[in-house]
């Protein structure tokens, strides 16, 4: 069986600012771009060996994995299904917002427009799946929202465990089948 390794986005302007970028288009900053480029960097010096990257199609993913591939020479494409949660009315308000931190611990909830935790779910866990019947490593290249899904496919987490965890920019993270 093969593995994933999980990186998320370089630093935005949103992250900045400690808003929720979810499925609105945010570009990175230039950290951001110097983190991607430290981020494949970091993977050739640890000898972290990939088939393929599959990235998000919103720019800030899609700006870091092809950092990291021009870096490694893995080759890049984008899955549409690493596109982060849609969190409706709380787009572009306080990450920390107490009403926001509330409404993240009801799965069924889709934020006044938005996308359900369920939904989001479904759609991590069906591309895990088919990833998990190949022999093969990738790199998804994505954002906080689908590393929390990743981390529940892998491990037990409470409800708010779920709601609590997160990953810094351009972080590397390993999973195994």
């Amino acid at each position: 069986m093969g593995c994933v390794y999980f990186v998320r986005h370089g630093q935005t302007i949103w992250n900045v600012e400690n808003k929720i970028c979810g499925a609105t288009d945010i570009a990175l900053t230039q950290k951001g771009h110097e983190q991607g480029i430290a981020t494949g960097k970091k993977i050739l010096e640890e000898g972290i060996k990939a088939d393929e990257i599959l990235y998000s199609p919103l720019v800030r993913a899609k700006d870091t994995a092809l950092h990291i591939s021009e870096m490694t020479g893995i080759p890049a494409r984008e899955e549409i299904r690493l596109k982060e949660q849609n969190f409706g009315k709380y787009e572009s308000t306080a990450r920390n917002g107490a009403e926001f931190q509330e409404a993240k611990k009801q799965f069924l909830n889709r934020y006044e427009g938005g996308e359900s935790m369920f939904r989001l779910a479904q759609r991590i866990y069906n591309l895990l799946d088919e990833i998990k019947v190949q022999d093969k490593t990738y790199i998804l290249v994505a954002h906080n929202g689908i590393a929390r899904v990743i981390q529940s496919y892998f491990y037990e987490m409470t409800n708010d465990e779920y709601a609590a965890y997160g990953v810094d920019n351009c972080t590397v993270t390993k999973y195994e089948f």
